[in-house]
């Protein structure tokens, strides 16, 4: 890979990461690099501008922070096909992101990418857009949005809690109303965040499937799916007397959804590309150590394999 041009985006408000940032701008632009780097949170969005000032195609994103920092870069980077590289700089569980123990030798790093000696891992995206009533209705009435994780649709008051209630048709077809706290769409690689906290399958992030969870729901019938990567999810509010129903992609608002719309979410047309560094990565190793599995909690001597 050349290293042209490379955008750095840094956890806000984190001075290990920002610091961290610095010093892999210095390192590249003794490789005539050159350099757009910027803070991403809540309230700092650099993509839009990194993308309208980048005078040369963007060789590669790194991105430093947590899971959901690297959520922001997917949702804006992936549609532009733009590798990212993720470390965990400030961040928690770091599902989605190579370890810092592995980056800290940073300049070994950026020749192994100039050497090609890494992999590319390519992870499915949903994409969402809201329409006004029945199928019938193909042009949309909102902006499309992005989701790596999952897109839910519930309700957000700021004085109470509020039930909802939703119907879901894939590709035509009724198929249940949901009445509980929500309703979560996500992909496999969001099979391990809020879906499986709501009781939701976990699913492997190198399959193509969307997994469809109720939040809460007050009927024990009503159980997760996993369905065809082509599949089509309508939502529709029902008895939304508050109008307080939205759509929340990877955990950040995206629209309203009143009565008499629906919401299609779908496989996006574009994929999330990142770097993998780690020679020996193994889904399953993430899978025992993020969420503490056989081993971690409890440690001993098993010789049962060499038997």
């Amino acid at each position: 890979m050349q290293l042209k041009q490379v955008i750095i985006a840094h956890k806000a408000n984190d001075t290990q990461s920002r610091r961290w940032a610095e010093v892999c701008a210095e390192q590249l632009e003794k490789h005539n690099c050159r350099i757009l780097m910027g803070p991403s949170g809540p309230k700092d969005n650099p993509y839009p501008v990194f993308l309208a000032s980048a005078m040369h195609p963007i060789d590669l994103a790194i991105v430093l922070g947590g899971d959901g920092t690297v959520l922001t870069a997917a949702r804006h980077l992936a549609p532009y096909g733009i590798p990212i590289l993720a470390v965990n700089v400030g961040g928690h569980l770091g599902f989605l992101t190579e370890s810092f123990d592995e980056f800290k030798d940073s300049e070994r790093i950026w020749q192994r990418i100039l050497e090609d000696r890494y992999a590319i891992q390519r992870r499915m995206m949903l994409q969402a857009a809201v329409y006004e009533g029945d199928r019938t209705n193909i042009e949309p009435m909102s902006d499309r949005f992005l989701a790596l994780n999952e897109m839910c649709i519930k309700p957000a008051s700021a004085d109470r809690t509020i039930t909802s209630i939703l119907e879901m048709d894939i590709d035509g077809e009724v198929v249940d109303q949901y009445q509980g706290d929500g309703l979560i769409v996500a992909t496999p690689t969001g099979s391990t965040g809020y879906t499986v906290s709501a009781s939701g399958p976990i699913v492997h992030d190198g399959m193509k499937a969307i997994i469809v969870t109720p939040i809460c729901p007050m009927s024990l019938s009503s159980r997760p799916l996993i369905l065809p990567a082509g599949s089509v999810v309508s939502v529709w509010p029902l008895a939304d007397y508050d109008l307080s129903t939205k759509l929340w992609t990877d955990s950040v608002l995206g629209t309203s959804i009143w009565p008499g719309q629906r919401v299609d979410i779908s496989m996006a047309d574009c994929l999330a590309k990142f770097i993998i560094l780690e020679e020996n990565y193994s889904y399953y190793q993430t899978l025992r150590e993020k969420l503490q599995w056989a081993g971690a909690r409890v440690h001993y001597n098993n010789n049962h394999r060499d038997n």
